[in-house]
């Protein structure tokens, strides 16, 4: 089983509800897959904290954009050979523009090997999508941010 390291993504909206995803390849498997940014907790980190901080690592996004109040989702997924099985909390971050544009700053160098760059989504592709259920999360985000 994979690493225990908790771990936090974020769904990112564009001003007219397209959701970011990064684009990854597994050179173990030979795949790639599509996901919203994110990644492990550093040591005394919290859940948003670490949101924030990938968010500006992986796509040079405002950190300040991530809103508190987050979806948790069961995750069962395996990469570099390595199976995962993990609870993550899932954060919303709106931005008022249209495709804002995404410069990772700060990847490491196992993840500059797998970037392959990122999409604003209109739709969310039917496969190689992490997590599967990713368009409910968005939805229940969406729904919890507009109370």
């Amino acid at each position: 089983m994979g690493s225990d390291r908790p771990a936090a993504r974020v769904v990112c909206l564009d001003r007219d509800g397209r959701v970011l995803l990064l684009h990854w390849y597994d050179r173990v498997s030979g795949t790639t897959v599509w996901e919203p940014p994110g990644g492990g907790l550093d040591p005394g980190e919290s859940p948003i904290e670490a949101a924030r901080r990938e968010l500006a690592e992986e796509t040079g996004l405002d950190a300040g954009a991530v809103l508190d109040g987050p979806v948790t989702v069961e995750r069962d997924f395996t990469w570099l050979g390595v199976r995962y099985v993990k609870t993550e909390p899932f954060f919303l971050a709106r931005f008022a523009a249209a495709r804002p544009d995404v410069a990772p700053r700060a990847l490491t160098e196992e993840e500059r090997g797998a970037y392959l760059g990122h999409l604003w989504a209109e739709e969310l592709p039917g496969e190689n999508l992490e997590p599967p259920e990713l368009a409910a999360v968005v939805e229940e985000l969406t729904r919890r941010d507009r109370r």
